[in-house]
């Protein structure tokens, strides 16, 4: 749950114009810096600006939890909705949905921000309590891409974290600091005589002024402390010290001059980060705690409201720091009892965070083992890992350990965090526990129940621990273990653990007991009724079902889901869209473009927010693949880029990888130099030694050296290939298609034939379309001699009509030629002889010769005549004209 107030801008009372730093404000660039010592007036100078600053202002003000990076994002995105309605509703939907990179969900935001008409500033107050370095990261990623209507002001008592040195050099940097900060003169007299009534001198201001060195803080305690007295000049003349004896000294003379009632109430609710009146008095035990805070902003007591109702406030932090100080100096030995009484207050208003928080600082860790017992389900349903890990690493080891529900969990949070030190300790700690005959323990406030579910999930966790660390083998034997010893009802655990086996068997290429083991956990979902999982899972099994070649199981698989999500009530489940997706890449490959594009803008339509978290990369990979179909390469490599960018990847194995996608259209375009960059990064060999999870890469690898002549490397591969996916019962399809072009650039035409004669045995049965289409031509003259079936002729049809928009139709799997060198193919079929064609080209006979090489290299000739007639094989001169 998010404070709603951290979300408000703070209102303050007196509070002194300062036209010279508002103007700087206003003439801020990408970034502004309001930097200085506590009490310096950051926060009020930024408050009173954004107020007036006549653009849409998000504001948070920060807190040490908000080091969480979950809550850090949470609240900016909260912010941007409130500043602007709508904004970032894909960006939030990312981040509790799943555990995705930080720029995906960035990246997301940026994008919405971009098309902002108006002008939006954000405003991170306190920033110098974030010290997390991932959510550091994460605000250097925004800030070298904010767009140029997004400003960003950052208050903090420390630089930021952030590259200011290059934001300076740019000019994208303006600067705030303690010197501007200070109180001059005059804005001392205003303070002082104009908002404090004090009637100083010009004399005593500019003293007071002077011993201050302009700090507000300081100057605010000062008029405190001089309310009410006769002697303001004796008392200024007396006022020395650096600031922290500064500030001392004039606490000691505000708490002094208060009456004990309200001394008493600051130095024991010193302890909270925000005050209400019922809180307050929880934690002192005095009623009237509502009426104390409305005195004390009314006396310019260092209270700041933190909503415009008077609800809820904070001290100001300054103060607040000082009045602890001297609440552990006088009253040592209650400070534990006021934040067990706070925890208690938050406990039964459903703040169990704070709760949790103000137990840790009790030391009563009884009781905050308990909250975090509790809370654990729901924060790793919220993706809320980190600080959830926070608090189990703040307990002592040995209340942990009699805790054997506690300790399990705490392993799950470690492997929910990427983290596998010590959750194989935990787990046999656990064991150690259930296997005690004399078994010490406190009762478990998650109930019995779970203690008795304690074993099924330690093998549960040891799957998971197992599938981490590489060994798909243990997760195997883990996962079943599990099932064996999970109760049939705990439908959560039986879909974990069937989700373990599946994800095993997937990333060893045992696609059918994969399947069967995503029906179980898909069935288990069911019956929980988490419609949704259901959904995502159903992904999974269509992938599946589309890698065996099945792709009309596919498509029933994704028409079930679809009826499943309509059936329920209310709004559209989440991962809708994702069905979407996946019956568009069928309906390309079954040659509907236009049903395929329909169905993505459905998919668009639903909204980002209401798909998983792989659906936004995946929706543009389904769209780049149209695009090739239409034969614009250039925009399906643009939305190749766009999918990398917004990768999100999860426990599935990643067998399509969007790079190796990008390199086959790389290949149609003839840009070898970045496939063989491609092929290089990524270690890629036609000697390796195969598996089905790199299976995709070396067919594409396969085609790339296809593409450089390579056909006897590369038949050697796609051989190895063939016989690997055959043996895994995954399709063939592709291998021996490409296969029969591979037979046919050698000129082995009847071997190519039958060849293609088994890819066509095996597609027609499932609808193939597009895996022949847009291989282009060289297929083109196979199909037109193999033997002329209903699906063969509907497969000719095709070419005529989509001509040259194949993906590798302009150059039948080789290196394309430029525009220039088709000019110098077309004359090399007439009876021009070279310089003929050197003065019909206007250019010199040498950059003809030139060319003429290029094009016997590209196509695999070494004379004129089989230049051109490969060149009419490939349909190259018809289409230039």
């Amino acid at each position: 749950m998010l404070v709603e107030t951290k979300l408000r801008i703070p209102r303050r009372r007196g509070v002194v114009g300062r036209e010279r730093l508002g103007e700087r404000l206003r003439r801020g660039d990408k970034l502004t810096v309001v930097s200085g010592p506590a009490g310096f007036g950051k926060t009020t100078l930024v408050a009173e600006w954004a107020a007036e600053c006549g653009c849409s202002v998000a504001w948070v003000s920060l807190d040490r939890r908000d080091n969480d990076p979950a809550l850090f994002w949470a609240y900016l995105l909260a912010a941007l909705r409130i500043a602007e309605p709508g904004v970032g509703a894909g960006a939030l939907s990312l981040l509790e949905s799943g555990k995705p990179p930080i720029e995906a969900v960035l990246a997301t935001l940026i994008n919405d921000l971009d098309v902002l008409p108006n002008e939006i500033v954000v405003v991170l107050d306190d920033y110098h309590v974030i010290e997390a370095r991932v959510v550091q990261e994460g605000m250097a990623f925004l800030v070298e891409n904010l767009p140029p209507q997004v400003r960003l002001v950052i208050a903090a008592r420390a630089d930021p974290g952030l590259p200011l040195a290059r934001l300076r050099a740019r000019g994208e940097l303006v600067e705030i600091r303690a010197a501007d900060l200070r109180f001059r003169p005059d804005e001392a007299a205003a303070y002082l005589n104009g908002v404090m009534g004090l009637g100083l001198t010009a004399r005593d201001v500019e003293a007071l002024e002077g011993r201050t060195e302009g700090w507000i803080a300081a100057l605010q305690l000062a008029a405190l402390s001089m309310q009410g007295r006769d002697d303001a000049g004796a008392f200024i003349a007396g006022f020395a010290g650096d600031d922290r004896y500064v500030v001392d000294y004039l606490v000691e003379e505000v708490l002094q001059r208060q009456p004990e009632d309200v001394r008493r109430f600051l130095l024991q609710t010193s302890i909270l980060e925000r005050l209400t009146g019922p809180l307050c008095d929880a934690v002192t035990g005095q009623p009237g705690g509502k009426a104390m805070l409305v005195a004390l902003e009314r006396g310019n007591l260092f209270v700041v409201p933190l909503d415009d109702r008077r609800q809820w406030y904070r001290y100001h932090q300054l103060f607040a720091d000082v009045l602890r100080a001297h609440l552990l100096d006088e009253q040592p030995d209650d400070v534990p009892e006021l934040h067990r009484r706070a925890s208690t207050w938050y406990e039964g208003n459903g703040e169990q965070a704070v709760a949790i928080d103000h137990a840790l600082a009790a030391k009563d860790f009884d009781h905050a083992a308990d909250l975090v017992e509790l809370a654990t389900p729901a924060m790793l349903k919220d993706r809320r890992e980190g600080a959830l890990l926070s608090w189990l690493e703040a307990l002592p080891d040995e209340v942990i350990k009699v805790r054997p529900v506690l300790t399990v969990r705490y392993a799950g949070t470690l492997l929910s965090t990427n983290q596998t030190e010590g959750v194989e300790s935990l787990l046999r700690d656990a064991e150690r526990w259930l296997e005690s005959a004399n078994k010490t323990t406190k009762a478990t406030p998650a109930g019995e129940q779970e203690v008795r579910r304690l074993p099924g999930w330690i093998a549960v966790y040891r799957a998971g621990l197992a599938l981490m660390l590489g060994d798909p083998a243990a997760t195997m034997t883990h996962a079943r273990r599990a099932l064996d010893l999970l109760d049939p009802d705990d439908l959560l655990g039986q879909g974990a653990a069937s989700a373990l086996i599946g994800l095993a068997s997937w990333g060893s290429g045992d696609l059918e007991t994969a399947h069967e083991a995503y029906t179980a956990t898909t069935a288990s979902l069911h019956k929980a009724g988490y419609i949704a999982d259901v959904l995502g899972c159903s992904i999974t099994l269509a992938d599946i079902r589309i890698v065996q070649g099945r792709l009309g199981d596919a498509m029933r698989t994704y028409e079930r889901a679809l009826r499943l999500a309509s059936e329920q009530d209310g709004p559209p489940l989440r991962g809708t869209p994702d069905m979407y997706v996946g019956i568009s890449a069928l309906h390309r490959e079954h040659g509907d473009l236009e049903a395929a594009t329909q169905y993505l803008d459905r998919s668009q339509e639903l909204g980002e927010h209401l798909g998983l978290p792989q659906n936004r990369y995946r929706w543009r990979v389904a769209m780049a693949r149209i695009r090739e179909a239409e034969g614009d390469l250039d925009a399906a490599v643009d939305l190749y880029d766009e999918a990398e960018r917004l990768y999100v990847g999860d426990f599935s194995p990643d067998v399509r990888p969007v790079p190796a996608m990008r390199a086959r259209v790389w290949i149609a375009q003839g840009r070898m130099g970045d496939v063989s960059s491609w092929v290089s990064e990524r270690g890629l060999s036609s000697e390796d030694e195969l598996s089905y999870l790199r299976e995709f890469e070396h067919v594409t690898l396969a085609r790339a050296l296809l593409a450089q002549h390579q056909s006897d490397e590369a038949i050697g591969l796609l051989e190895r290939l063939l016989q690997s996916a055959d043996e895994g019962g995954r399709s063939t399809i592709e291998i021996l298609v490409l296969q029969a072009l591979a037979q046919q650039l050698r000129g082995e035409v009847p071997a190519a034939l039958v060849t293609l004669e088994r890819a066509l045995a095996l597609a027609e049965p499932e609808g193939y379309f597009r895996i022949f289409v847009d291989e282009g031509a060289p297929v083109a003259t196979l199909l037109k001699a193999a033997h002329q079936t209903e699906y063969v002729v509907r497969l000719l049809t095709a070419f005529d009509k989509t001509g040259r928009h194949g993906t590798t139709a302009r150059q039948g799997l080789i290196e394309p030629l430029s525009d220039r060198e088709l000019d110098v193919l077309r004359l090399l079929g007439t009876d021009l002889d070279g310089p003929d064609i050197a003065r019909e080209l206007i250019v010199s006979l040498n950059t003809v010769r030139t060319h003429t090489q290029h094009i016997y290299a590209k196509l695999g000739v070494n004379n004129r005549r089989a230049a051109v007639r490969r060149a009419e094989e490939l349909d190259l001169l018809t289409h230039h004209r």
